[in-house]
């Protein structure tokens, strides 16, 4: 199946991936939220699926999928306030995952994307843990489910050592990334890592400057550091192997 650009039976075939995808991101990321009531947001799965269609599709339907089947995604779940950024934000996920994943640079090293991997995991790690440590230890109420509960749906109780833990589990978890893939997938660690790192980036600046004057409330924008970037982490750590295995079993076509 040729996905170049030329031919109108190919065109169409962009167009249906185009509308699949976009709603694959729509439905992966409203089928599991946790609220976050210090932002008014949510924890979702949705970075996996936006970081498969970019990395097999390439920035323009990555961009394109990202952006407005995640700003679906608010509006159905109810967070319409988020929805404007959302599709701004998730559009250069989207972008600038399919974009590097097409730059893929010569590396003279395994040493070489293997230590910048396992240098950004530290940082999203450390993040994790003193973020998550400050503002979610003791008393942690979950909002779980749709449309998003009045009350909390679990109540727990959470340690600090939880947070330690979770952060050296994600740096331990990309670190494997980076030394048991070839050079060609640790690059695509790597072009998750900026994209997720923009994502997580975009939401702070909002929630610090759009969501507290909107809703004429105090927002901890910090608060969902963590929360971002375990979304960044599930979605990295689930999209590698699924795009590394479909190019191995289509390895005639000319992927991004």
């Amino acid at each position: 199946m040729d996905l170049s650009e030329g031919s109108k039976v190919t065109s169409a075939i962009r167009v249906a991936i185009l509308v699949i995808f976009t709603s694959l991101v729509c439905v992966s990321t409203m089928v599991f939220s946790i609220y976050v009531p210090q932002t008014r947001g949510f924890f979702n799965i949705g970075e996996t699926m936006v970081y498969v269609t970019a990395l097999l599709f390439g920035p323009f339907i990555g961009s394109i999928a990202g952006g407005v089947g995640s700003m679906f995604a608010d509006i159905f779940l109810g967070y319409w306030y988020y929805a404007p950024a959302t599709l701004v934000i998730k559009a250069c996920e989207g972008g600038i995952v399919g974009f590097l994943s097409i730059k893929k640079p010569k590396f003279r090293s395994k040493i070489q994307w293997t230590a910048l991997t396992l240098a950004v995991g530290l940082i999203a790690g450390f993040l994790l843990t003193y973020i998550g440590s400050s503002f979610y230890t003791g008393l942690v109420e979950l909002y779980l489910g749709f449309p998003t509960p009045t009350s909390p749906t679990v109540v727990l109780l959470v340690s600090p050592e939880f947070w330690y833990a979770l952060g050296i589990l994600v740096v331990v978890l990309i670190a494997l990334m980076g030394f048991a893939f070839e050079p060609e997938f640790g690059w695509l660690v790597l072009t998750t890592l900026a994209g997720g790192s923009v994502m997580v980036l975009g939401y702070f600046l909002y929630q610090q400057f759009f969501i507290g004057p909107l809703f004429g409330i105090e927002v901890i924008a910090l608060a969902e550091i963590p929360i971002n970037i375990g979304q960044m982490a599930v979605g990295i750590i689930v999209s590698i192997p699924v795009v590394r295995t479909v190019r191995r079993y289509f390895p005639s076509h000319k992927w991004p």
